[in-house]
């Protein structure tokens, strides 16, 4: 039996501003961060409440010696010292959506930081999921090369309900964010950068799916455009609501991407279609042993 997800229904939240902060990160973490205070700062006095930044906020560096040369611990990471100044004077809640950080000599982590108006802490998440890949028209990726996977899914408390973390490639996992539903977990963050060509087939249509499939807002800001290490992301924030719909998107230029967030919403959904209280345990059937299997006979 799979365990009984937590109904968010009880005594939900009053409705929030969410702000997506679409950037192009560069080579430099104090460029990079000064793109994202400026843009943070816009949507405070647009009235958000909660701002989330694209996967990779710091920098965006393929080359591993010039990256380990950049690279902080999390206790002296300057970008997160920043962030969490930042949270502090507006009194925002400052979702990072990853930083690079070492976290040995040779490895990094990229890792999520939940930071309360205080300017606290409240919640990380290591990406669990690596991108390697090699793509058809010759780009290539090993994240596993400089990256340790996480291990643990995390939801966090926020003041208007539970927030599921994940990072970008983690989308194409959809079991994650139904264990994460099932956590209780209302909104759903994916900080991505995207590539130009598997965003361009993928991006819109997978987000959604997360989005019905948990009955949760999806918040998913982006990198958009060309990077000053060559690579183009594809941009295109977006959020979603429990019903699927795309409520606010940006496009490739760097940006703000806001939309009003009616929790309540998320329980009218899943009332409404209650999967998340169906899901069944179940066994694959090996077609070898399966009684009447076919046989291929050859002549």
């Amino acid at each position: 039996m799979s365990p009984a997800p937590v109904d968010p229904g009880a005594g939900a939240a009053a409705p929030f501003t969410a702000a997506m902060i679409q950037m192009r990160t560069g080579l430099s973490p104090e460029a990079s961060f000064g793109q994202a205070a400026t843009l943070i700062r816009q949507a405070r006095n647009d009235g958000a409440d909660y701002v989330l930044t694209p996967e990779m906020s710091n920098l965006m560096q393929e080359n591993r010696k010039s990256l380990f040369a950049l690279l902080q611990d999390e206790d002296h990471d300057s970008s997160l010292t920043s962030y969490r100044t930042l949270a502090r004077e507006l009194k925002i809640v400052v979702h990072v959506g990853s930083l690079a950080v070492r976290v040995s000599p040779d490895r990094a982590a990229n890792r999520s930081f939940l930071i309360d108006p205080a300017g606290e802490i409240v919640a990380r998440y290591d990406k669990i999921h690596m991108f390697d890949v090699d793509l058809d028209n010759g780009e290539t990726y090993r994240e596993s090369a400089n990256y340790s996977p996480g291990e643990a899914a995390v939801v966090a408390e926020t003041p208007w309900g539970r927030l599921g973390l994940s990072i970008c490639y983690d989308l194409r996992f959809p079991a994650l964010y139904r264990a994460l539903a099932e956590a209780g977990a209302s909104f759903i963050t994916i900080p991505s950068a995207f590539t130009k060509r598997t965003g361009e087939a993928h991006w819109h249509v997978l987000m959604r799916a997360r989005a019905i499939e948990t009955g949760c807002y999806v918040f998913a800001a982006a990198q958009g455009g060309k990077h000053e290490n060559g690579r183009e992301t594809y941009g295109h924030s977006l959020i979603v609501d429990p019903w699927g719909t795309v409520i606010a998107e940006g496009g490739t230029e760097p940006g703000v991407v806001m939309a009003r967030i009616d929790p309540a919403m998320v329980t009218t959904i899943r009332r409404g279609i209650p999967s998340l209280q169906h899901g069944r345990r179940f066994t694959v059937m090996d077609p070898a042993s399966a009684p009447g299997h076919l046989h291929l006979v050859r002549s």
